[in-house]
């Protein structure tokens, strides 16, 4: 016990933090909605592009590959420009970028190199608005109530995982699905530009407006030098590659899991209906998820909160290897996996910052954002390669558990923070 507790009452300051820096949790959680809006709603638009156009689910679903693979080669490039100068200065022409470059999926004539190059040119915008921007921001100014605060903010993709399908479906029966990209594009990037233009302000922001209330001008213009690693201390940190390892391990297993999750309920029985409904489930579980992590992360030792949310994962994989004919089982080990499938990126930003600091920051989240796409892509490739070299998915399924153990195990056993220099404008 005496390992879990470090805080037994809600640390000093984070209520401080919360009064001082909800407003940015708030324009952070929409930005990552926004960031999430298209991605999570282009199963929508496959119907009536097909019957438009002839399309094949090939070329349609080709697109959202391109933007996320684009994004994750730019990722950490575009986090070592927010370490220079701030997410604010970035996010707010990307934001109205990313708006314009959405719009222009209303004028797809037909050409299946239109729609790949506006998918090209989306992926390199949408970039500028990825989930480095708002970790950032929130990481920097929330440190007693980090976990809860980081938690809030990823928590912006799943509700736009639960609000766009029904409204984009809404808005395609009424509006075609022109009407519904433009109308993504301005309201939901519209209010998104609104939030962050009035709150989304970081540590760069902070230490401009004091240098200038100061009356130092040069000041204000030189950033500000966060306290944390060094880049080549970074590369040489035990740590940083124990969370690197971690995370990729079990994004890898776990998108895996969540794509091929569908056919193997049905293959072993569970109706289309009942799957569906169990794999919404997941879902709902995740947003709890994010939250409770979040506030855990902030009482107790971190690392231990992260690694037995990452271990517990090997739970499913059991379910469905021993005890998928029972209902109670399935239903158990799928709200498991919903809840901890909330938490990866979260638990991953929460540890960099711990162990990094905000120096590079952006650019070292930005590196681990890159492995996490890369996984994504490469969980999914090698399930499908298991079932079709074997008939089944047990070696999967068996790999999953084994791996989330271990990618919990390097997280129980990161070592202690380290001592880093004080920030100094």
């Amino acid at each position: 016990m005496e390992a879990l507790k470090e805080v037994g009452e809600k640390p000093a300051g984070s209520w401080a933090e919360w009064r001082r820096g909800w407003k940015l949790v708030l324009a952070s959680a929409v930005g990552f909605s926004f960031f999430s809006v298209l991605l999570a709603g282009t199963g929508l638009f496959f119907e009536p592009l097909r019957k438009e156009f002839g399309w094949n689910r090939s070329l349609l679903s080709a697109g959202p590959a391109i933007a996320t693979l684009v994004t994750a080669l730019l990722s950490p490039f575009y986090g070592a420009l927010i370490d220079r100068v701030g997410s604010r200065r970035l996010a707010l022409p990307g934001i109205v970028m990313v708006m314009a470059s959405m719009s222009a999926f209303a004028f797809a004539s037909g050409s299946r190199v239109q729609w790949i190059v506006l998918w090209v040119i989306f992926g390199i915008l949408l970039t500028t608005i990825k989930s480095t921007v708002w970790t950032t921001a929130v990481a920097g100014m929330f440190d007693k109530g980090r976990g809860l605060a980081l938690g809030m903010t990823v928590a912006g993709t799943a509700v736009a995982q639960a609000v766009v399908p029904p409204l984009g479906n809404f808005l395609i029966e009424h509006s075609g699905w022109r009407g519904a990209f433009i109308w993504f594009a301005l309201g939901w990037g519209g209010l998104t530009l609104l939030l962050c233009t009035l709150f989304l302000y970081d540590a760069h922001d902070n230490a401009r407006r004091a240098a200038l209330k100061a009356g130092k001008a040069e000041a204000a213009d030189q950033g500000l030098q966060l306290p944390g690693l060094s880049l080549r201390e970074a590369l040489r940190s035990r740590a940083i590659w124990q969370l690197a390892a971690s995370t990729f391990v079990v994004m890898g297993l776990t998108v895996g899991l969540g794509i091929h999750l569908f056919p193997i309920l049905t293959e072993a029985g569970v109706s289309r209906a009942s799957a569906a409904w169990l794999t919404g489930l997941s879902g709902l579980a995740g947003i709890v998820g994010k939250l409770v992590t979040g506030l855990l992360m902030d009482r107790y030792r971190s690392n231990w909160i992260g690694g037995v949310t990452m271990g517990i994962t090997a739970v499913t994989f059991l379910v469905l290897i021993w005890w998928i004919d029972s209902s109670a089982a399935l239903i158990f080990g799928l709200l498991v996996n919903g809840y901890a499938a909330g938490t990866k990126m979260q638990i991953c930003a929460f540890l960099t910052a711990a162990h990094a600091g905000m120096r590079h920051f952006g650019a070292i989240y930005g590196a681990m954002s890159a492995l996490v796409a890369f996984a994504s892509g490469l969980g999914p490739w090698l399930a499908g390669v298991v079932y079709d070299t074997s008939g089944d998915y047990g070696p999967f399924l068996w790999a999953g558990v084994v791996g989330c153990i271990v990618s919990g195990a390097l997280l129980v056993t990161l070592p202690r923070y380290p001592e880093q220099s004080e920030a100094r404008a």
